[in-house]
C-alpha cells in the first residue's frame, strides 16, 4: 500500500476548534401562557399571609387593580405594580422570598400548569432545544419555575439586593413587551442562538415583540388582539384552557385577583370594627 508523505497530506491545522452550529431555543411567556393566572398573584397572597403587607398596600393594590380593569394595561400601570411590588419586599432577603416562592409552587402553581404547554415544553428540550421562560414577574420565580419543569433557564424583572436583602430599587427594565425582545436578542449572541430556527409562545399581544423575533411564533391561550393578529398572519395557535372559560385571561386574572383584594380589605374592616365595638361593651356581672 502506497504510503503519504506528510508533503503530500496538505497542511494541518493546529490549535483551531470547529465553531458549533447555532442551536434552536424556545421561548416561553408564563402567566397564562405556562400557568393557569398570574405566578405573582399567587406568590403575593402568602406573602400577605406572613405579613410582608397590611391593609394600605391592599388599599393601593386594589385602585391599582380597578384602574387596570377599568382602562386596560398600559405603561402608567405596569410601572404602578412594578413600584408596589418592590416596595412589598423591601427589606427581606432574597433567599426568604425564594424559599416562599418554593412552597407556593409546591401547594398550587404545580396544579396550575396547562399539560398542553408542559408537553411543548418536554418535546422542545427532547429535540435539544434550550428552552428559557420570559417573564415580567421577579426572576427568582421565573427561574423557580423554569427549575422544575427542566428548562434551560429564566428572564424576569430584577430586584437589585445589598448583601442579599432587596433595596427596594430594579435593576435594568421591567421585562415586559420591547425589552423582553431586547433580553432574548442578547442572549442569542451569548450562547449562539439561531433565532431563525427558534420558537416563542405567548398569550398576549404585548409579547409580540418577542414572537415577531423568532422564526417560529405560536400563541398559546391567545388574548382576543392576539388571535387576531395570529389569524392575519397564519399563525398557528394552540387553546389550553377550559373551553367554557370565556373572556380575557388576563382579565380573568385580574377580575379574580380584584375579588380578592375587596375580600381582604371586607375582612380587614369587620375586624377593625369587632375591635372597636368591643371597646365599648359593657359586659353585665
Amino acid at each position: 500500500m502506497a504510503q503519504i508523505g506528510p508533503e503530500e497530506a496538505g497542511p494541518i491545522a493546529v490549535g483551531v476548534v470547529a465553531e458549533a452550529a447555532p442551536r434552536a431555543a424556545a421561548f416561553f411567556d408564563v402567566d397564562n401562557t405556562i400557568i393557569r393566572g398570574a405566578s405573582s398573584y399567587q406568590l403575593a397572597k402568602e406573602l400577605r399571609r406572613r405579613k410582608f403587607f397590611g391593609l394600605r398596600d391592599i388599599i393601593k393594590f386594589g385602585i391599582i387593580q380597578a384602574r387596570y380593569l377599568i382602562q386596560g394595561e398600559s405603561k402608567k400601570h405596569i410601572e404602578e405594580v412594578r413600584e408596589r411590588a418592590l416596595a412589598l419586599i423591601k427589606g427581606h432577603s432574597a433567599a426568604e422570598v425564594v424559599a416562599i416562592g418554593e412552597e407556593v409552587y409546591d401547594t398550587v402553581l404545580s396544579l396550575r400548569i396547562f399539560p398542553g404547554t408542559k408537553a411543548i415544553i418536554d418535546d422542545h428540550l427532547a429535540n435539544g432545544d434550550e428552552v428559557w421562560f420570559i417573564t415580567a414577574s421577579p426572576v427568582e420565580v421565573g427561574e423557580l419555575i423554569a427549575r422544575r419543569l427542566g428548562a434551560t433557564g429564566a428572564l424576569g424583572t430584577v430586584g437589585e439586593t445589598v448583601n442579599g436583602i432587596y433595596t427596594g430599587k430594579m435593576i435594568g427594565d421591567l421585562m415586559h413587551g420591547k425589552a423582553k425582545a431586547d433580553a432574548i436578542r442578547k442572549l442569542a449572541e451569548e450562547r449562539n442562538l439561531d433565532l431563525d430556527a427558534s420558537y416563542a409562545y405567548s398569550d398576549s399581544l404585548n409579547d409580540l415583540p418577542m414572537m415577531t423575533l423568532v422564526g417560529h411564533p405560536r400563541p398559546i391561550n391567545p388574548d382576543s388582539k392576539l388571535k387576531r393578529y395570529a389569524k392575519k398572519m397564519g399563525w398557528g395557535t394552540a387553546e389550553f384552557r377550559n373551553k367554557r372559560i370565556t373572556g380575557h385571561p388576563v382579565r380573568t386574572s385580574a377580575i379574580a385577583g380584584g375579588a380578592w383584594v375587596v375580600g381582604m380589605i371586607i375582612r380587614a374592616i369587620r375586624r377593625s370594627l369587632k375591635r372597636r365595638v368591643k371597646q365599648f361593651i359593657i359586659v353585665p356581672k
